[in-house]
């Protein structure tokens, strides 16, 4: 920059092109840079000029208008983020579909993505699905051996060793009682054969009997399994067991069986998850998605600023305002650094601060306009609108007189 050379003020005409702008957002724009002449003028004329002189370059009201520019972008973008950004989580933000404009004028609909894959954290809970990867391990069963360490069993079976801080998350032990179901139809059990015996009086003995449920009300059936169940845990050792820790406890204690002096049962299968995987888990899209970009909160959804020439004349009105309310603070920055100016016989005292203060106010209750119009246009709030409309209608429509038919 050359300052060898004292620059005129406000000439009152001038010329834009592309470069003149600190970041050239909009400099393609063919509707921005015939605006930018056009607020150039108007915000010199607004302060003052040309009865008075203006203390500012052309690039001063240029660096303004973008200012606006981006300024108004900022604001609709923040509520498009908060309308969207749970219908877009998890998109790459190189996808395909999105060109250099990102969401920037695109419709963003209603998208349950985000949701699924939220709800599967809950399908690993409910053991109904989910993300995180079940292993399955088995436990040799010594007679007269009640304890057993699972974290041992599953390394063998994973066939390397876990660390202290990734420990198993035991899901299933395949160590149950026989289902009750399986000995439902038994004759020699002493629960069926009530029901035997009734279906051989009607001759249906040589018929499944599985159809016997046609005969017997359904609280029989369910009558017979408790007796088979509380048979089972009354009278005789019950299959369970206590987990503490990564430690298993057998009941009952297992013991030998016949003269192979092999125990009853010789392995108990269980099923687990690793903690660390299920804690990666929790990272909904992956580490390879994190890896090449992802929608994940408000800073890197992909809002790029508005086009200007798409914007329509109610965003310009607001922009053309907002520069002007800048062009103006800067005008009075500049003339604040000397309060007054020596003249003949006196001194002429400069109106720095109160223009600042000025743009300052003027910004500030253009924002708050612009930010109470945009929030009637969230979703909930277009949403609760649309709802009060319907009643209104309903409650309208219920004054209409209803004819009367005569047959």
């Amino acid at each position: 920059m050359d300052y060898s050379e004292n620059k005129p003020v406000w000439p009152g005409s001038s010329s834009f092109s592309a470069g003149k702008t600190p970041f050239g957002f909009f400099d393609d724009d063919t509707v921005f840079q015939d605006h930018a002449d056009k607020f150039a003028k108007y915000a010199a004329q607004h302060i003052g000029y040309p009865i008075m002189d203006i203390e500012l370059q052309d690039v001063n009201f240029y660096t303004a208008f973008e200012a606006a520019v981006i300024e108004y972008s900022n604001q609709v973008n923040q509520v498009n983020i908060v309308n969207n950004l749970v219908n877009t989580i998890g998109i790459q933000t190189g996808s395909s579909f999105l060109n250099d404009s990102g969401f920037t004028g695109a419709v963003v609909g209603n998208s349950f993505g985000y949701i699924t894959k939220l709800s599967k954290a809950y399908g690993t809970e409910a053991e109904s699905g989910g993300y995180t990867k079940w292993y399955s391990a088995s436990i040799d069963v010594i007679p007269g051996q009640q304890t057993y360490n699972l974290k041992h069993a599953a390394e063998t079976a994973l066939g390397y060793s876990l660390s202290s801080s990734n420990n198993i998350e035991v899901r299933r032990v395949l160590h149950n009682a026989p289902p009750a179901l399986i000995r439902y139809f038994d004759p020699f059990v002493g629960t069926g054969l009530g029901s035997q015996q009734l279906l051989d009086a009607f001759d249906f003995g040589g018929f499944s009997p599985s159809v016997n449920f046609m005969l017997m009300p359904l609280h029989a059936d369910l009558m017979r399994i408790q007796t088979i169940e509380f048979n089972d845990r009354i009278r005789k050792s019950h299959y369970t067991f206590d987990i503490h820790g990564d430690d298993i406890r057998l009941y009952p204690i297992p013991t030998i069986s016949g003269s192979n002096m092999e125990p009853f049962f010789k392995n108990v299968w269980f099923e687990f998850m690793l903690e660390q995987d299920k804690a990666n888990d929790a990272v909904l899209f992956g580490n390879t998605a994190l890896t090449t970009g992802a929608v994940s909160d408000a800073s890197n959804i992909p809002y790029t600023y508005q086009q200007y020439n798409t914007i329509n004349d109610m965003g310009h009105a607001w922009i053309i305002r907002y520069g002007s309310a800048l062009a103006k603070e800067m005008l009075g920055r500049v003339r604040s650094k000397y309060s007054s100016v020596p003249i003949p016989n006196g001194e002429v005292t400069l109106d720095g601060s109160d223009l600042v203060s000025q743009g300052q106010s003027e910004k500030d209750s253009l924002i708050t306009q612009l930010r109470e119009f945009l929030e009637k246009m969230t979703k909930e709030q277009m949403l609760t609108r649309q709802n009060t409309e319907a009643a209104q209608i309903n409650e309208m429509m219920a004054k209409i007189p209803l004819r009367l038919y005569v047959g």
